[in-house]
């Protein structure tokens, strides 16, 4: 089946999505351990960093799925 318009944008869209999602985990992960055990920025510094690459792993499987998807979408027989 073969992905247009609306569909798409939405699948493009979940990329960004997954990387602002990725930091503002980590950040909220380590703003409350710093709360916690009274170490502020440490944790809500390495938390955001975690969640950088949290996001960025996220976003490099999406665009991957999307690569996959594509070339399967174009080596189909068409109809």
């Amino acid at each position: 089946m073969k992905k247009k318009g609306f569909i798409q944008y939405l699948s493009i869209g979940t990329i960004g999505l997954h990387l602002v999602s990725g930091v503002v985990v980590g950040v909220l992960i380590g703003y409350f351990l710093d709360k916690h055990f009274n170490t502020s920025p440490w944790f809500t510094i390495i938390f955001f960093f975690f969640g950088v690459a949290a996001g960025f792993r996220n976003m490099y499987k999406d665009v991957q799925k999307y690569v996959v998807s594509q070339e399967e979408e174009e080596n189909s027989p068409k109809r």
